[in-house]
C-alpha cells in the first residue's frame, strides 16, 4: 500500500503540475490577445484622430471656395449690370 500510495501521489503531483502549465498557457495567451487588442485600439483611434483633423481641413476649405463663389458670383452680377447699363448684351 505505500508504494501504491507513492505512486497514486506522484500521478496527483504530475496531474497538478500539468494543470499549472496549462493555465499558465491559457493565461499568458489571454494576455498576449488583450494587448493586441490595446495595440489595435490605440492604432484606431490615432487614425480616427487623423481623419477628423482633414476632416476639419477638408470643412475649412469649402468654407473658403464657397465664400471666393459667392464674392465671384456678385462681381459677375455687378459687371452684367456695368455691361447692360452701357448698352451692351450681357
Amino acid at each position: 500500500m505505500d508504494a501504491g500510495t507513492t505512486l497514486l501521489g506522484s500521478l496527483l503531483a504530475c496531474v497538478g503540475v500539468l494543470g499549472a502549465a496549462v493555465v499558465a498557457y491559457l493565461g499568458k495567451r489571454g494576455e498576449n490577445a488583450l494587448n493586441g487588442y490595446s495595440s489595435l485600439t490605440e492604432k484606431l483611434q490615432s487614425e480616427r484622430d487623423r481623419l477628423e483633423r482633414q476632416i476639419a481641413e477638408r470643412d475649412t476649405r469649402i468654407d473658403e471656395l464657397h465664400s471666393m463663389h459667392a464674392a465671384d458670383q456678385s462681381e459677375i452680377a455687378r459687371l452684367r449690370l456695368d455691361i447692360h447699363r452701357l448698352g451692351g448684351a450681357p
